[in-house]
Protein backbone atom coordinates (compact mmCIF):
# COMPACT_ATOMS: atom_id res chain seq x y z
CA UNK A 1 0.00 0.00 0.00
CA UNK A 2 2.79 2.43 0.64
CA UNK A 3 4.27 2.07 -2.66
CA UNK A 4 0.81 2.91 -4.54
CA UNK A 5 -0.72 5.47 -2.54
CA UNK A 6 -2.26 6.92 -5.27
CA UNK A 7 -4.02 3.53 -6.50
CA UNK A 8 -4.68 2.05 -3.06
CA UNK A 9 -3.29 -1.18 -3.93
CA UNK A 10 -1.20 -3.17 -5.74
CA UNK A 11 -1.82 -4.66 -9.00
CA UNK A 12 1.24 -7.06 -9.37
CA UNK A 13 2.88 -8.39 -5.75
CA UNK A 14 5.81 -10.29 -6.34
CA UNK A 15 10.01 -9.80 -5.82
CA UNK A 16 11.65 -10.36 -9.03
CA UNK A 17 14.63 -10.59 -7.61
CA UNK A 18 13.55 -13.40 -5.27
CA UNK A 19 11.97 -15.44 -7.97
CA UNK A 20 15.51 -15.10 -10.33
CA UNK A 21 17.47 -15.77 -6.87
CA UNK A 22 15.28 -19.28 -7.23
CA UNK A 23 15.28 -19.65 -10.55
CA UNK A 24 19.28 -20.21 -10.44
CA UNK A 25 19.11 -22.52 -7.40
CA UNK A 26 16.86 -24.47 -9.55
CA UNK A 27 19.12 -24.96 -12.47
CA UNK A 28 21.87 -25.79 -10.94
CA UNK A 29 19.96 -28.13 -8.75
CA UNK A 30 18.72 -29.30 -12.24
CA UNK A 31 22.22 -29.76 -13.75
CA UNK A 32 23.27 -31.66 -10.89
CA UNK A 33 20.55 -33.96 -11.13
CA UNK A 34 21.26 -34.64 -14.70
CA UNK A 35 24.70 -35.47 -13.72
CA UNK A 36 23.93 -37.89 -11.15
CA UNK A 37 21.38 -39.45 -13.52
CA UNK A 38 24.24 -39.86 -15.96
CA UNK A 39 26.30 -41.45 -13.63
CA UNK A 40 24.08 -44.10 -12.04
CA UNK A 41 22.90 -44.88 -15.74
CA UNK A 42 26.90 -46.02 -16.95
CA UNK A 43 27.28 -47.91 -13.16
CA UNK A 44 23.73 -50.19 -13.68
CA UNK A 45 24.68 -50.92 -16.85
CA UNK A 46 28.08 -51.98 -15.51
CA UNK A 47 29.98 -49.79 -17.28
CA UNK A 48 33.88 -51.03 -18.02
CA UNK A 49 34.81 -47.74 -15.56
CA UNK A 50 34.40 -49.47 -12.62
CA UNK A 51 34.58 -53.41 -12.05
CA UNK A 52 34.91 -55.95 -9.18
CA UNK A 53 33.21 -57.30 -6.08
CA UNK A 54 32.60 -53.60 -4.63
CA UNK A 55 31.10 -52.75 -7.96
CA UNK A 56 29.00 -55.83 -7.90
CA UNK A 57 27.47 -55.06 -4.38
CA UNK A 58 26.90 -51.40 -5.08
CA UNK A 59 25.17 -51.91 -8.57
CA UNK A 60 22.94 -54.73 -6.65
CA UNK A 61 22.32 -52.27 -3.75
CA UNK A 62 20.83 -49.69 -6.33
CA UNK A 63 17.40 -49.50 -6.96
CA UNK A 64 16.44 -50.02 -10.85
CA UNK A 65 13.94 -47.49 -10.33
CA UNK A 66 16.58 -44.75 -9.34
CA UNK A 67 18.09 -44.09 -12.80
CA UNK A 68 14.64 -43.53 -13.85
CA UNK A 69 13.69 -41.46 -10.53
CA UNK A 70 16.64 -39.16 -10.96
CA UNK A 71 15.95 -38.71 -14.63
CA UNK A 72 12.20 -37.94 -13.66
CA UNK A 73 13.66 -35.19 -10.70
CA UNK A 74 16.39 -33.73 -13.16
CA UNK A 75 12.89 -33.29 -15.74
CA UNK A 76 11.11 -31.80 -13.03
CA UNK A 77 13.22 -29.11 -11.93
CA UNK A 78 14.09 -28.23 -15.45
CA UNK A 79 10.97 -27.55 -16.59
CA UNK A 80 10.29 -25.69 -12.95
CA UNK A 81 13.61 -23.44 -13.81
CA UNK A 82 11.90 -22.57 -16.90
CA UNK A 83 8.57 -21.41 -15.78
CA UNK A 84 9.63 -19.42 -13.08
CA UNK A 85 12.30 -17.65 -15.80
CA UNK A 86 8.64 -17.05 -17.74
CA UNK A 87 7.36 -15.82 -14.77
CA UNK A 88 10.37 -13.33 -13.99
CA UNK A 89 9.62 -11.73 -16.98
CA UNK A 90 5.95 -11.72 -17.00
CA UNK A 91 6.26 -10.08 -13.23
CA UNK A 92 8.71 -7.51 -14.31
CA UNK A 93 6.69 -6.44 -17.08
CA UNK A 94 3.54 -6.65 -14.41
CA UNK A 95 5.03 -4.35 -11.97
CA UNK A 96 6.76 -1.68 -14.70
CA UNK A 97 3.30 -1.60 -15.95
CA UNK A 98 2.01 -1.05 -12.03
CA UNK A 99 4.23 1.54 -11.74
CA UNK A 100 3.02 3.50 -13.91
CA UNK A 101 -0.27 3.21 -13.57
CA UNK A 102 0.68 4.86 -10.13
CA UNK A 103 2.12 7.56 -11.73
CA UNK A 104 -0.67 8.59 -13.75
CA UNK A 105 -2.61 8.15 -11.11
CA UNK A 106 -0.82 10.56 -9.09
CA UNK A 107 -0.69 12.75 -11.74
CA UNK A 108 -4.50 12.86 -11.95
CA UNK A 109 -5.71 16.25 -12.19
CA UNK A 110 -10.02 14.98 -12.23
CA UNK A 111 -11.44 12.16 -10.50
CA UNK A 112 -12.56 10.78 -13.96
CA UNK A 113 -8.99 10.91 -14.41
CA UNK A 114 -7.99 8.49 -11.67
CA UNK A 115 -10.90 6.19 -12.28
CA UNK A 116 -9.68 5.30 -15.08
CA UNK A 117 -6.45 4.74 -13.99
CA UNK A 118 -7.49 2.79 -11.27
CA UNK A 119 -10.00 0.06 -13.71
CA UNK A 120 -6.79 -0.18 -15.56
CA UNK A 121 -4.89 -1.12 -12.96
CA UNK A 122 -7.75 -3.54 -11.59
CA UNK A 123 -7.14 -5.24 -14.74
CA UNK A 124 -3.93 -5.71 -14.38
CA UNK A 125 -4.28 -7.02 -11.31
CA UNK A 126 -6.71 -9.55 -12.61
CA UNK A 127 -4.26 -10.60 -15.25
CA UNK A 128 -1.99 -10.84 -12.88
CA UNK A 129 -3.38 -12.81 -10.44
CA UNK A 130 -4.57 -15.42 -13.24
CA UNK A 131 -0.86 -15.72 -14.58
CA UNK A 132 0.28 -16.25 -11.10
CA UNK A 133 -2.07 -19.29 -10.73
CA UNK A 134 -1.46 -20.82 -14.14
CA UNK A 135 2.71 -20.56 -12.88
CA UNK A 136 1.88 -22.27 -9.28
CA UNK A 137 -0.05 -24.87 -11.35
CA UNK A 138 2.91 -25.29 -13.49
CA UNK A 139 5.32 -25.91 -10.53
CA UNK A 140 2.79 -27.78 -8.56
CA UNK A 141 2.80 -30.34 -11.53
CA UNK A 142 6.69 -30.68 -11.50
CA UNK A 143 7.17 -30.90 -8.03
CA UNK A 144 4.62 -34.33 -8.37
CA UNK A 145 7.47 -35.97 -10.39
CA UNK A 146 10.30 -35.08 -8.14
CA UNK A 147 9.94 -38.42 -6.42
CA UNK A 148 7.52 -41.60 -5.96
CA UNK A 149 4.72 -41.48 -4.34
CA UNK A 150 4.48 -43.80 -0.88
CA UNK A 151 2.81 -46.67 -2.52
CA UNK A 152 -0.27 -47.76 -0.38
CA UNK A 153 0.10 -50.54 1.39
CA UNK A 154 -1.38 -53.41 -1.17
CA UNK A 155 1.51 -52.18 -3.27
CA UNK A 156 4.08 -51.89 -0.58
CA UNK A 157 3.49 -55.68 0.04
CA UNK A 158 3.52 -56.65 -3.72
CA UNK A 159 7.11 -54.90 -4.14
CA UNK A 160 8.40 -56.63 -0.76
CA UNK A 161 6.85 -60.36 -2.23
CA UNK A 162 8.63 -59.21 -5.69
CA UNK A 163 11.81 -57.86 -4.24
CA UNK A 164 12.24 -61.04 -2.18
CA UNK A 165 10.15 -64.10 -3.11
CA UNK A 166 12.45 -66.19 -0.76
CA UNK A 167 11.33 -64.44 2.11
CA UNK A 168 7.77 -63.87 0.65
CA UNK A 169 7.66 -68.12 0.66
CA UNK A 170 8.77 -68.65 4.11
CA UNK A 171 6.42 -65.89 5.60
CA UNK A 172 3.76 -67.13 3.60
CA UNK A 173 4.74 -71.26 4.74
CA UNK A 174 4.73 -69.12 8.95
CA UNK A 175 1.48 -67.63 8.07
CA UNK A 176 -0.41 -70.65 6.67
CA UNK A 177 1.60 -73.49 9.44
CA UNK A 178 -0.41 -70.76 11.80
CA UNK A 179 -3.68 -71.10 10.05
CA UNK A 180 -3.55 -74.38 9.46
CA UNK A 181 -2.83 -75.20 13.39
CA UNK A 182 -5.94 -73.10 14.40
CA UNK A 183 -8.24 -74.92 11.39
CA UNK A 184 -6.86 -78.52 12.89
CA UNK A 185 -8.58 -78.32 16.49
CA UNK A 186 -12.26 -77.42 14.41
CA UNK A 187 -11.35 -79.99 11.55
CA UNK A 188 -7.90 -81.99 11.44
CA UNK A 189 -7.81 -82.86 7.40
CA UNK A 190 -8.36 -79.41 6.59
CA UNK A 191 -6.02 -78.27 8.88
CA UNK A 192 -3.24 -80.70 7.91
CA UNK A 193 -3.81 -79.90 4.24
CA UNK A 194 -3.32 -76.32 5.05
CA UNK A 195 0.03 -77.29 7.16
CA UNK A 196 1.44 -79.52 4.26
CA UNK A 197 0.71 -76.67 1.32
CA UNK A 198 2.80 -74.63 3.95
CA UNK A 199 5.42 -77.42 4.61
CA UNK A 200 5.89 -77.21 0.57
CA UNK A 201 6.51 -73.77 0.71
CA UNK A 202 9.44 -73.86 3.64
CA UNK A 203 11.00 -76.01 0.93
CA UNK A 204 10.31 -73.78 -1.58
CA UNK A 205 11.81 -71.51 0.13
CA UNK A 206 15.09 -73.28 1.48
CA UNK A 207 16.43 -74.18 -2.15
CA UNK A 208 15.89 -70.22 -2.98
CA UNK A 209 17.43 -69.33 -0.32
CA UNK A 210 20.14 -71.62 -0.24
CA UNK A 211 20.99 -70.86 -3.73
CA UNK A 212 21.44 -67.17 -3.44
CA UNK A 213 24.67 -66.34 -3.33
CA UNK A 214 24.03 -63.00 -1.04
CA UNK A 215 21.84 -65.33 1.51
CA UNK A 216 25.28 -67.86 1.24
CA UNK A 217 27.41 -64.66 2.04
CA UNK A 218 25.46 -62.97 4.65
CA UNK A 219 26.17 -66.84 6.79
CA UNK A 220 29.78 -67.52 5.83
CA UNK A 221 31.28 -63.94 6.28
CA UNK A 222 29.80 -64.33 9.93
CA UNK A 223 31.70 -67.33 10.60
CA UNK A 224 34.61 -67.09 8.52
CA UNK A 225 35.22 -62.78 8.77
CA UNK A 226 33.41 -62.54 12.31
CA UNK A 227 30.28 -60.11 10.80
CA UNK A 228 27.56 -61.42 13.01
CA UNK A 229 25.50 -58.65 12.27
CA UNK A 230 21.73 -58.08 11.62
CA UNK A 231 22.07 -60.05 8.52
CA UNK A 232 23.67 -63.10 9.81
CA UNK A 233 21.36 -63.09 12.54
CA UNK A 234 17.84 -63.00 9.73
CA UNK A 235 19.71 -65.35 7.76
CA UNK A 236 20.67 -67.80 10.43
CA UNK A 237 17.08 -67.60 11.57
CA UNK A 238 15.34 -67.97 8.26
CA UNK A 239 17.17 -70.96 7.86
CA UNK A 240 16.43 -72.68 10.17
CA UNK A 241 12.54 -71.99 9.92
CA UNK A 242 12.76 -73.07 6.52
CA UNK A 243 14.48 -76.52 7.61
CA UNK A 244 12.48 -76.92 10.31
CA UNK A 245 9.17 -76.34 8.21
CA UNK A 246 10.13 -78.80 5.42
CA UNK A 247 10.16 -81.86 7.98
CA UNK A 248 6.86 -82.48 7.66
CA UNK A 249 6.43 -82.65 3.83
CA UNK A 250 9.68 -84.00 3.63
CA UNK A 251 9.13 -86.91 6.20
CA UNK A 252 5.66 -87.58 4.48
CA UNK A 253 6.98 -87.65 1.22
CA UNK A 254 9.58 -89.96 2.19
CA UNK A 255 7.28 -92.25 4.14
CA UNK A 256 4.57 -92.43 1.14
CA UNK A 257 7.13 -93.24 -1.17
CA UNK A 258 7.97 -96.23 0.75
CA UNK A 259 5.06 -97.62 1.69
CA UNK A 260 3.95 -97.19 -1.91
CA UNK A 261 7.19 -98.36 -3.38
CA UNK A 262 6.85 -101.78 -0.96
CA UNK A 263 2.99 -101.44 -2.04
CA UNK A 264 3.69 -101.35 -5.65
CA UNK A 265 6.37 -104.54 -5.67
CA UNK A 266 4.02 -106.71 -3.80
CA UNK A 267 0.95 -105.77 -6.52
CA UNK A 268 3.63 -107.01 -9.21
CA UNK A 269 4.60 -110.07 -7.38
CA UNK A 270 1.26 -111.44 -6.89
CA UNK A 271 0.62 -110.84 -10.60
CA UNK A 272 4.23 -111.11 -12.47
CA UNK A 273 2.30 -111.75 -15.66
CA UNK A 274 0.77 -108.12 -15.19
CA UNK A 275 2.49 -105.31 -17.14
CA UNK A 276 4.07 -102.50 -14.80
CA UNK A 277 0.70 -100.74 -14.46
CA UNK A 278 -0.43 -103.43 -12.37
CA UNK A 279 1.13 -102.02 -9.36
CA UNK A 280 0.03 -98.50 -9.94
CA UNK A 281 -3.17 -98.51 -8.71
CA UNK A 282 -2.08 -99.84 -5.58
CA UNK A 283 1.62 -97.95 -4.97
CA UNK A 284 -0.15 -95.33 -5.74
CA UNK A 285 -3.25 -95.75 -2.52
CA UNK A 286 -0.71 -96.76 0.07
CA UNK A 287 1.81 -93.72 -0.81
CA UNK A 288 -1.69 -91.37 -0.61
CA UNK A 289 -2.78 -92.93 3.12
CA UNK A 290 0.81 -93.22 4.50
CA UNK A 291 2.18 -90.09 3.44
CA UNK A 292 -1.33 -89.18 5.38
CA UNK A 293 -1.26 -90.75 8.28
CA UNK A 294 2.59 -89.74 8.98
CA UNK A 295 1.59 -85.92 8.02
CA UNK A 296 -1.17 -86.37 10.77
CA UNK A 297 1.33 -88.15 13.28
CA UNK A 298 3.87 -85.04 12.81
CA UNK A 299 1.15 -82.75 13.07
CA UNK A 300 -0.03 -83.99 16.56
CA UNK A 301 3.93 -84.63 18.23
CA UNK A 302 4.54 -82.22 20.40
CA UNK A 303 7.80 -80.54 20.71
CA UNK A 304 10.81 -81.59 23.65
CA UNK A 305 10.63 -78.43 25.43
CA UNK A 306 6.65 -78.03 25.47
CA UNK A 307 6.06 -81.11 26.15
CA UNK A 308 8.33 -81.39 29.27
CA UNK A 309 6.47 -78.09 30.14
CA UNK A 310 2.75 -79.14 29.38
CA UNK A 311 3.45 -82.68 30.38
CA UNK A 312 0.69 -82.48 33.26
CA UNK A 313 -1.65 -80.05 30.94
CA UNK A 314 -4.85 -81.74 29.16
CA UNK A 315 -4.94 -81.70 25.16
CA UNK A 316 -6.65 -78.96 24.92
CA UNK A 317 -4.23 -76.71 26.07
CA UNK A 318 -1.40 -78.43 24.33
CA UNK A 319 -2.94 -77.48 21.43
CA UNK A 320 -3.84 -73.96 22.16
CA UNK A 321 -0.20 -73.22 23.38
CA UNK A 322 0.47 -75.22 19.65
CA UNK A 323 -1.69 -72.89 18.48
CA UNK A 324 -0.23 -69.90 20.06
CA UNK A 325 3.34 -70.74 19.38
CA UNK A 326 2.51 -70.82 15.64
CA UNK A 327 0.93 -67.65 15.61
CA UNK A 328 4.18 -65.56 16.88
CA UNK A 329 5.51 -66.80 13.28
CA UNK A 330 2.47 -65.53 11.73
CA UNK A 331 2.52 -62.17 13.52
CA UNK A 332 6.49 -62.00 13.20
CA UNK A 333 6.10 -62.86 9.04
CA UNK A 334 3.43 -60.65 8.46
CA UNK A 335 4.73 -57.68 10.72
CA UNK A 336 7.66 -56.76 7.80
CA UNK A 337 5.21 -56.07 5.60
CA UNK A 338 3.28 -53.42 7.14
CA UNK A 339 5.87 -51.81 8.51
CA UNK A 340 9.62 -51.08 7.76
CA UNK A 341 10.78 -49.94 11.01
CA UNK A 342 14.28 -51.32 11.65
CA UNK A 343 13.47 -51.93 15.21
CA UNK A 344 9.95 -53.93 14.50
CA UNK A 345 12.55 -56.04 11.94
CA UNK A 346 15.62 -56.69 14.81
CA UNK A 347 12.64 -57.72 17.37
CA UNK A 348 10.65 -60.12 14.81
CA UNK A 349 14.19 -61.60 13.88
CA UNK A 350 14.79 -62.15 17.96
CA UNK A 351 11.36 -63.62 18.82
CA UNK A 352 11.90 -66.36 15.61
CA UNK A 353 15.27 -66.90 16.83
CA UNK A 354 14.09 -67.71 20.20
CA UNK A 355 10.97 -69.84 18.97
CA UNK A 356 13.48 -71.72 16.34
CA UNK A 357 16.14 -72.40 19.02
CA UNK A 358 13.51 -73.38 21.45
CA UNK A 359 10.37 -75.16 19.55
CA UNK A 360 11.05 -75.54 15.82
CA UNK A 361 14.61 -77.04 15.48
CA UNK A 362 13.95 -79.68 18.83
CA UNK A 363 10.64 -80.23 17.04
CA UNK A 364 11.86 -80.69 13.79
CA UNK A 365 15.06 -83.51 15.34
CA UNK A 366 12.39 -85.15 16.70
CA UNK A 367 9.65 -85.91 14.22
CA UNK A 368 13.00 -86.41 12.07
CA UNK A 369 14.56 -89.41 14.44
CA UNK A 370 10.44 -90.54 14.88
CA UNK A 371 10.23 -90.87 10.56
CA UNK A 372 13.72 -92.20 10.35
CA UNK A 373 13.01 -94.32 12.72
CA UNK A 374 10.14 -95.81 10.43
CA UNK A 375 11.91 -95.50 7.42
CA UNK A 376 15.01 -97.45 8.52
CA UNK A 377 15.50 -101.38 6.45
Amino acid sequence: MADHVALGFDPAPGNPAAVLALTKKLSASATSLGEASRVVKDLVSHSSAWQGEAATAFRASLSRDLPRYLGSAHTSLAEAARRLTGWHDTLVAHRELAARYESQAAAAKTEEALTDVRRLAQELATEHAAAARRVAQTLNAATDKLAPKEPGLLASIWNKIVEDPADALSNASAILGAIGAGVALLCPPAGLAIMLVGSGLSLAALVMHTSDPKFRKSLTDGFTKGQFDADFWKSGVTLIGDAAGTVPGVAAVASGAKAGTAATRAAMAAAPEGSALTGLAPGAAAFRQTAWSTADDLRQMDGPLTGWALQSSTQSTRNGVGVAVAGTGAVTAGAGYVSDDEALEHSSTSVDGARGVLDDAPSAIKKSAHVWSALRP
